[in-house]
């Protein structure tokens, strides 16, 4: 029986690496002799460093970046063997799980370090750079990331912005003099976990400012000042971005990496299962188990649990295993998931199922295969 666990992380809780041997273990108590393939997966948030640098033999440096409070923050970055590729997560330098709960506010944080990333790995030699836009604290539509490569922004004043959120509500012109003109020689492909457009009902504000701290009543004012900020910097330079699929990601980085570095977008699912070679590795697969934090109905939507599903023979089972079960969900079993199964307990405080979600996989695990068992 060959079993491919194919799991993204489960957000502030397990990499995805983890993930996948708790669900192996919880398996291998059921199916000692079974044919494993454990293929940690990521979709452009957090973990998408490690998943393309792992199928590429990469090597992985830590340096020192400015972090979304302003503070220094350790962050990786990989590098090819022959060092003009480089892999950047935006989530390494500005990731949510870097701001305590009670300081979480995309209007006081900053993508700059994302910037500095880019900046090192274009000092390094790197002709082509894939970074990874999910899972960040920031809302700054890009406007950190794209100081620290030596845009400007300015006030009405002429007071030169540092490029926090609250400072896309100041913006009114801006400079190029001493923008990176590495930029023009360096391909940047942005890995997108989502296909929301920059602003709008369905965009990064109002879809993701709130989990990342913005208050309800602070939301149209956002979203109307990210729009507003995009228009000025769209004459300026002569590209218009606000409403391609994927502009939204990452508080609107999708939209800054392709209007201030001259990225392409691509999924960040598709190209981390192109680079994983994942389809090939499904393809006479008995069992496909896939599984991240959170599954509801927008897992459908650019999110690796359907990525994996999408890999899998119709004759294999797809089984989803997750933190929890959200509104809409139901929608995936026409879309090749045979079941899905939540790992959470009981009604715990937070930090208790936190601290304790791999043995919570694991059990769950141990129980999907003690069923699959008896067919």
């Amino acid at each position: 029986m060959k079993i491919v666990i194919a799991p993204d992380s489960f957000k502030e809780s397990l990499a995805a690496d983890q993930v996948a041997k708790a669900i192996k273990s919880g398996f291998m108590a059921v199916f000692p002799n079974a044919e494993y393939h454990l293929l940690p997966i990521a979709d452009g948030g957090e973990g998408t460093v490690q998943a393309l640098a792992g199928s590429s033999n990469s090597r992985i440096e830590t340096i020192s970046v400015t972090g979304p409070l302003g503070e220094p923050v350790k962050a990786k970055i990989a590098f090819s063997n022959d060092g003009k590729k480089a892999f950047i997560e935006m989530a390494e330098a500005c990731g949510l799980h870097l701001v305590p709960g009670n300081l979480r506010n995309p209007l006081h944080t900053t993508s700059y370090g994302v910037g500095e990333l880019i900046v090192y790995a274009m000092d390094r030699g790197a002709a082509e750079l894939i970074i990874g836009v999910g899972g960040s604290a920031t809302n700054d539509g890009g406007m950190g990331m794209a100081s620290a490569l030596g845009y400007q922004f300015f006030d009405v004043s002429g007071e030169l912005l540092r490029g926090r959120g609250e400072d896309v509500f100041d913006a009114e012109s801006m400079s190029v003099i001493s923008r990176d003109k590495r930029l023009d020689q360096t391909k940047i492909t942005i890995a997108a976990d989502v296909e929301n457009p920059l602003t709008g009902k369905n965009g990064a504000t109002y879809v993701y400012g709130p989990q990342k701290g913005l208050l309800g009543s602070s939301l149209a004012d956002m979203d109307r000042a990210m729009g507003e900020f995009y228009k000025m910097a769209s004459s300026h330079l002569g590209k218009e971005v606000a409403d391609l699929p994927g502009s939204g990601a990452g508080g609107g980085m999708g939209a800054g990496l392709l209007l201030f570095a001259g990225a392409q977008l691509k999924k960040g699912v598709e190209l981390v299962l192109e680079h994983l070679n994942v389809k090939d590795i499904c393809r006479d697969a008995d069992m496909v188990i896939v599984g991240e934090g959170k599954i509801d109905g927008q897992t459908l939507f650019g999110k690796a649990p359907a990525g994996v599903a999408a890999c899998a023979p119709p004759t294999s089972k797809v089984i989803a295993i997750c933190g929890s079960v959200g509104e809409g969900s139901e929608v995936l079993y026409d879309h090749g998931f045979d079941a899905i199964f939540p790992t959470i307990p009981a009604l715990l405080p937070f930090k208790d199922i936190m601290g304790g979600a791999y043995a919570n996989v694991e059990r769950t695990a141990r129980n999907v295969a003690a069923l699959l068992r008896k067919e």
